[in-house]
C-alpha cells in the first residue's frame, strides 16, 4: 500500500508521464508553431486559476503574444460582461463567443455579430424539472428586453440573469461571475412574449446530471443541446449551438483557416472546439473523456499550466 505522501508523487510523476506523450503525439503531427495565428481559449478551468483569477504568467504571457500579432479569441460559457475584466487585462480585442456559442459579439464594441436561443417552452419546461427535482436553474435574458414585461428597452444593456429563487447555488454563481441574479418566476418569464432566452443552466450536484439530461432529452429530443460546463453547471442551450459554431464564424470573420487556430478547453462544452481548429489542447486537470478528445495535454491551471506550454511552443 502506497502512504498518502507516496500516492501524490506517484499522481505527479503520473501526470508528468502523460504530459510528454501527448507533447510528443502533437509534435509527431507536423505541428508547426509559426503557422499559427489564433488561439482560442477557455476561461474556467483552463486560462484562469481555480478562484477565477488569471494569473500574472499567463497574463503577462497573453499580452506578449497579441503584440506580436497572437488573435486570441475567449470562448466561454459566460456573458461578456462577465468575462471582460480578463479580455481588458490582457488587451484581446474582435469577435469572441459567449454563452457557449448562443452569442458571437465583437469587443470591446458589443456589436453582436450572432444569436441562436432557445424557445421559451425550453425555459418553462426547465423550470418545471428544476422544481419537481428540487434543484437550482437559471435563464439569460437577452438584452433590451425588460424580465416584467418581455418589452423592449434600450436602457437595459445587459442581459438579465433569472432566476425562480436566491439559495447558495445562486450565490455561489454571483460568486464566480460577478452577475447579480434578479428573482422571478420562471414560469411567468417563460409566457413573456420574447422570441426566445439565450441559455438555461441547472445547477446540481453531478449525480443528478443524468437525469437532468433524461427529462429534458425526452421533452426536447435533438431541438436542443444539453452540455456540462463546470463541475455542477449543466448548461442548456438551443440545437446547432456550440463553442464550436461559435468558433467556426470567428475563423469565417477573421478569415482564419483550422490549421492557424489551437483551441484551448477542459470540459465537455469545450470538446466542440476541437474539430473546427486545427489542434486541440487540454489542461491535465480535465477528465479522462476531455483528454483523450485532445492532441495535447499540458499542465494543469492551478499551476498556470496554460502559461508555460505557450511560453514553450512560441519561444515566449
Amino acid at each position: 500500500m502506497y502512504s498518502t505522501i507516496e500516492y501524490a508523487e506517484w499522481q505527479i510523476v503520473f501526470i508528468d508521464y502523460l504530459i510528454m506523450c501527448w507533447y510528443n503525439f502533437a509534435m509527431n503531427r507536423n505541428f508547426d508553431p509559426e503557422k499559427i495565428k489564433a488561439l482560442a481559449i477557455d476561461l474556467d478551468g483552463t486560462t484562469l486559476l481555480p478562484n477565477g483569477i488569471l494569473g500574472d504568467k499567463t497574463k503577462d504571457c497573453l499580452k506578449k503574444l497579441i503584440s506580436r500579432g497572437m488573435r486570441i479569441i475567449i470562448s466561454t460559457g459566460r456573458p461578456a460582461e462577465s468575462s471582460e475584466k480578463y479580455r481588458s487585462a490582457i488587451g484581446a480585442e474582435g469577435p469572441m463567443v459567449f454563452y457557449n456559442g448562443a452569442e458571437v459579439s465583437d469587443v470591446p464594441s458589443g456589436k453582436i455579430l450572432h444569436t441562436n436561443y432557445i424557445n421559451m417552452d425550453v425555459v418553462d419546461f426547465g423550470a418545471e424539472t428544476a422544481r419537481k427535482m428540487g434543484i437550482h436553474y437559471q435563464v439569460y435574458l437577452p438584452a433590451g428586453i425588460s424580465p416584467d414585461t418581455g418589452k423592449a428597452v434600450p436602457t437595459q444593456i445587459n442581459a438579465a440573469l433569472l432566476i425562480d429563487k436566491f439559495g447558495e447555488e445562486a450565490l455561489m454563481y454571483k460568486s464566480h461571475t460577478g452577475i447579480t441574479p434578479v428573482v422571478k418566476d420562471l414560469k411567468k418569464i417563460a409566457a413573456l412574449p420574447v422570441n426566445g432566452a439565450i441559455k438555461g443552466m441547472f445547477i446540481a450536484d453531478p449525480s443528478l446530471h443524468d437525469e437532468v439530461r433524461r427529462r429534458m432529452n425526452e421533452r426536447f429530443g435533438n431541438s436542443i443541446n444539453i452540455m456540462r460546463s463546470f463541475p455542477t453547471f449543466l448548461e442548456v442551450i438551443n440545437a446547432g449551438v456550440s463553442k464550436g459554431e461559435g468558433l467556426r464564424i470567428v475563423m469565417e470573420h477573421l478569415g482564419l483557416k483550422p490549421e492557424e487556430v489551437i483551441a484551448f478547453g477542459d470540459e465537455e462544452n469545450d470538446v466542440p472546439m476541437f474539430t473546427v481548429a486545427g489542434y486541440a489542447c487540454v489542461p491535465a486537470n480535465a477528465r479522462d473523456k476531455i483528454r483523450e478528445a485532445a492532441d495535447f495535454v499540458y499542465g494543469p491551471n492551478t499551476e498556470e499550466g496554460l502559461a508555460e506550454y505557450l511560453d514553450k511552443i512560441f519561444k515566449i
